[in-house]
């Protein structure tokens, strides 16, 4: 079964390495017998039609030379190495498709948006950036592209209908702007071994009065933290969790990637809490942002996300391995597969096809997983009908500074490695799932097995719980990079979580006064609403049918609930 998912690169690479002068049909057949096969949602004969379609779309703009980048993962590294090749072959439009850093990337896409200056001609850059898309007008409208100017270019069996991310890429004035390419979620990793072995359960059961079983609420994953910490498997200690604490640029993405909202933070809504979202942000009704802090109605430093934040310190000191607090987010994530590790509440489920390789203390020698993903638990404030978790959706961008020609051949590869010919070979190597067609084709059914509840999880109801950031960020770039500062003093014990809170808070807020007095937003730009206490603006959420900013719950430790995992699978099959 796996050797079908890997790439016979150096056959493509000779067969495509004689140039574009014979680009067509014969290349096109080559690719599909020797890359897709049938890893493809389409038959044989539809992928031809398809590939027909970018040939002869492509024609105007044969020899260009086009450059594209994105982050380095793996599914962006297939694209390079193997799509960008193949599509310069089928269409003779040259692609360089570079992969840096995810920083250089919207660094890059900064400066392009403040210069005017065409350094690249598409952008895989995530969702988290839609509010400023929307807000800044750099960003080309797709919805108005298709409609116009690149509709000579659209594929007419794109079928946008069939991503399962485009809510996510939608401002509030109805338009997409941004093409998903690429989607993973935040879940819950335990080890599905542990939990089920009896001596676990009972001794478990006996300790706590309940179920051992996944955590449904924060209380719950605190017991099981506290349970397998230090005790004895397999002849080694084992930790109950794990994270990470440097005070590192990675800390920022840990809690902007919606660790606030697992707590209960915001208000209820989904994709993102409205009017209230998870970073804290409140918008009036013209979308534009009021506040940050409690004192104009914000969340950023409320009972909720304190909560979060000092919950976080606390489970990273007592029951992670003691190296975690000095680790970025880069040398924690090996960690749990290494097997000392029972549970985290935090793994990126891009990250799965290196926790299924053979040999790996958490894979059996049939290869199947010994642990298994399962939905996050949520903290003592959140309330059903709030979003759970965090999902990246890495998407393609066209900016206006791009000229039309560039960015119509930058928008037929985006479309091209996004296609229902190329998808599913493409999740099968990245499992970075963003077409419905794809999630339910057999072959993820045949092989799901082996992934430990991801594909359980993209085929349930559960899913729309999880978003990226949403539309009530106006400048994502500015605003997120002050989150692993504000953070990383209380990693470090510099400052308590209420304090870095209220530090992150009021930084916020001098980014949105600033770009409230240079007007460069518009009429959807910050408004900064006056300033009142706590109870006000509770007052004022509840008159309103909202939640933020909660009142202090006196007691956060709630009653513990877990569940059966198996039993969680049949209850989203049903």
């Amino acid at each position: 079964m796996r050797r079908q998912f890997l790439t016979s690169t150096t056959a493509l690479v000779l067969l495509w390495g004689a140039g574009q002068a014979f680009a067509g049909m014969d290349e096109a057949k080559t690719f599909l017998d020797t890359e897709i096969k049938d890893l493809s949602t389409l038959d044989r004969g539809a992928q031809e039609a398809e590939m027909q379609w970018f040939i002869d779309a492509a024609k105007p703009f044969a020899g260009m030379d086009i450059k594209v980048v994105s982050e380095t993962i793996d599914t962006h590294s297939y694209e390079s190495k193997v799509l960008a090749p193949a599509f310069t072959a089928i269409t003779g439009i040259k692609i360089t498709h570079d992969l840096i850093g995810e920083g250089d990337v919207v660094e890059k896409l900064q400066t392009q948006m403040q210069s005017g200056e065409n350094i690249y001609d598409a952008y895989v850059n995530d969702s988290d950036l839609i509010g400023t898309h929307w807000r800044y007008q750099q960003a080309r409208s797709l919805t108005k592209w298709m409609a116009n100017e690149g509709k000579d270019v659209t594929n007419p069996n794109l079928d946008l209908a069939d991503f399962i991310g485009t809510k996510f890429t939608t401002a509030p004035d109805g338009d997409l702007y941004q093409l998903p390419d690429q989607q993973f979620a935040n879940l819950y990793w335990f080890r599905y071994d542990w939990f089920n072995d009896e001596k676990n359960k009972a001794d478990f059961k006996a300790k706590y009065g309940y179920d051992l079983g996944v955590p449904v609420n924060w209380s719950a994953y605190e017991d099981i933290a506290e349970f397998f910490t230090g005790r004895e498997i397999d002849g080694k200690k084992v930790y109950g969790h794990m994270d990470y604490g440097k005070k590192d640029p990675s800390l920022g993405w840990r809690f902007t990637d919606a660790w606030l909202s697992m707590a209960g933070n915001g208000d209820k809504g989904l994709p993102n809490g409205l009017p209230v979202d998870e970073w804290g942000i409140k918008v009036n009704e013209k979308s534009q942002p009021v506040g940050s802090c409690v004192a104009r109605g914000g969340d950023t430093n409320g009972p909720a996300s304190v909560y979060s934040i000092q919950k976080y310190l606390d489970w990273l000191k007592a029951y992670a391995p003691p190296e975690a607090q000095g680790m970025t987010f880069g040398e924690s994530g090996p960690v749990p597969s290494q097997g000392t590790v029972a549970q985290q509440m935090f793994t990126y489920t891009a990250f799965t096809a290196s926790f299924v390789k053979d040999g790996l203390p958490v894979v059996n020698a049939d290869g199947t997983p010994k642990w298994r993903f399962a939905p996050s638990p949520h903290g003592v404030y959140w309330k059903d009908g709030m979003k759970l978790g965090y999902q990246d959706v890495g998407s393609w961008t066209l900016l206006k500074s791009t000229p039309d020609d560039r960015a119509k051949a930058a928008w037929l590869y985006a479309q091209f490695v996004v296609s229902k010919t190329v998808d599913v070979k493409k999740s099968h190597v990245g499992l970075t799932l963003i077409r419905e067609s794809t999630i339910q084709d057999k072959s993820f059914t045949e092989r799901a097995p082996k992934l430990g509840g991801l594909i359980e999880f993209y085929r349930s109801p559960a899913r729309v719980q999880w978003s990226p950031t949403g539309t009530n960020v106006p400048d994502y770039p500015k605003l997120a990079q002050l989150w692993w500062q504000a953070i990383g003093d209380a990693s470090s014990g510099a400052k308590t979580a209420q304090e870095a809170m209220d530090s992150l808070c009021a930084e916020q807020e001098k980014v949105m006064e600033r770009l409230e007095k240079a007007g460069i937003q518009g009429d959807i730009g910050p408004k900064m609403a006056e300033e009142h206490d706590l109870a006000y603006w509770n007052a004022d959420a509840v008159k309103n049918g909202h939640l933020a900013p909660q009142l202090k719950i006196e007691n956060e430790k709630e009653k513990p609930v877990t569940i059966n995992y198996d039993e969680l699978v049949k209850s989203w099959q049903k």
